[in-house]
C-alpha cells in the first residue's frame, strides 16, 4: 500500500524455474571461486552462517507447491524490495532492517486456548517439520513476485496451541519497539499522530486451518531475511500481501474478529478479508492486472491469486461483506 495516500489464467508450467537449476546456482558460484561473502546482496540482510537454524535449510520441496507457474523472483530483488513499515515508508529498507534483533525471540500463545504459553523460536523449530513451497505473492499495490518460502503449515501451529471451541479467529501481532524500528516512531510519518502499532492481522479459524496458510521461517534455501520479516512471518498466497504479517511475537485465539492494522488506518480501503479478485478495484487503482517484479511485464490478475481450488470454499455463502478488499 502507498502511504500517500481459474487457474485457467495460470502461466504455462514451462516458464517455471526448475528446482535443480535454482539450487545449483550455489554450486556454480563455488566453481567460479565466489565465496559466501559473494551472496551478501545488500546491507542488513541476514546471513545463514550466523543463524543457529541455518542447518535446517534448504528444506525439502512440497511436490504440490514445486512451481508457481512463473519464474522465481531473483533473490537480490526480493530481499531488497519490501513493504516493512516498521522500518520506514520506502521499499528499500534492507539496511534499516539490520537493526531487527531476532535472538532471543519468543512467541506468546494466549486467548481461547487450553493453557497459555510462551515458546522460543528455536524451540518451535524443533517441534515442526519444515518444507519448501514455491508460491506467488500478490501485493495490493498491483505488483507480484514468486518466492521459494520455507516453513510449515499454520494448521500445525494451531494444533500445537490447542484452541478451545470458543476460538473463532486467530489474531497475530508483531513487535512494538520504536528504539529498534524507526517506522514505529510518530515523527517518521508526519501524520500528527501515532499509528496503531503493533501491526495486527487476523484470520478465521477455517482460514488458519487451510492447507495453503503457511508460517514462513526461511526463503531461498536459508533462514528468512530480516527485511522479509525474520525470524517468522505468515504467508497467505490467496490474499493481498498486507495480510501476511511479519516478525510475529504473539498469536491469540479470540472470539471476536480482530481489527487489522490497515483497517484501523484506512477502513474504506483495506478490509478484513483481502482476497485477491481482479474484478474488484482498490478505491484508487485497478486490480485487473499485476506487474511482475523484475520484468515490468503485466499479466492478468487471477481470482484468489490462482489458488481458488484450495480456498474458494472458505467463502461460499458469505454475504454482505467486502471479501476482496
Amino acid at each position: 500500500m502507498l502511504i500517500k495516500r481459474t487457474r485457467g489464467w495460470e502461466l504455462p508450467e514451462s516458464l517455471a524455474t526448475p528446482e535443480a537449476v535454482f539450487f545449483n546456482r550455489r554450486q556454480f558460484l563455488a566453481a567460479a571461486g565466489l565465496g559466501a561473502s559473494s551472496l551478501i546482496l545488500a546491507p542488513g540482510l541476514a546471513r545463514a552462517s550466523t543463524d543457529p537454524t541455518a542447518g535446517l535449510y534448504p528444506a525439502k520441496t512440497n511436490p504440490a507447491f514445486a512451481s508457481a507457474g512463473r519464474p522465481v523472483t531473483p533473490e537480490s530483488l526480493n530481499t531488497t524490495f519490501n513493504n516493512f513499515y516498521e522500518f520506514g515508508t520506502s521499499k528499500r529498507i534492507s539496511a534499516e532492517a539490520a537493526a531487527l534483533k531476532i535472538r532471543p525471540w519468543e512467541i506468546k500463545f494466549d486467548g481461547e486456548v487450553e493453557k497459555p504459553f510462551t515458546l522460543g523460536f528455536d524451540d518451535l523449530l524443533k517441534k515442526v517439520k519444515l518444507e519448501q513451497r514455491v508460491v506467488r505473492h500478490r501485493c495490493v499495490e498491483a505488483w507480484s513476485m514468486v518466492v521459494p518460502w520455507s516453513g510449515f503449515p499454520l494448521k500445525d501451529l494451531v494444533a500445537m496451541a490447542k484452541p478451545l471451541s470458543s476460538a473463532k479467529y486467530v489474531r497475530f501481532e508483531t513487535f512494538d519497539d520504536p528504539s529498534m524500528a524507526p517506522g514505529q516512531k510518530p515523527s517518521l510519518w508526519g501524520w500528527g499522530q501515532s499509528l496503531p502499532w503493533p501491526y495486527v492481522e487476523g484470520l478465521t479459524m477455517a482460514e488458519a486451518n487451510n492447507e495453503l496458510a503457511f508460517m514462513v521461517t526461511g526463503a531461498y534455501g536459508r533462514p528468512v531475511f530480516k527485511s522479509m520479516g525474520a525470524p517468522i512471518r505468515l504467508h497467505l498466497p490467496w490474499k493481498y500481501g498486507f495480510k501476511s504479517i511479519k516478525s510475529i511475537v504473539r498469536i491469540s485465539f479470540v472470539k471476536e474478529r480482530p481489527v487489522s492494522f490497515w483497517t484501523k488506518i484506512l477502513p474504506n480501503e483495506y478490509g478484513f478479508w483481502a482476497n485477491v479478485n481482479p474484478k474488484v478495484p482498490h478505491p484508487r487503482w485497478s486490480q485487473a492486472e499485476e506487474r511482475i517484479l523484475g520484468t515490468d511485464k503485466k499479466v492478468p490478475t487471477q481470482l484468489f491469486n490462482g489458488y481458488g481450488k484450495y480456498v474458494a470454499a472458505l467463502y461460499a455463502g458469505i454475504k454482505g461483506e467486502q471479501l476482496y478488499r
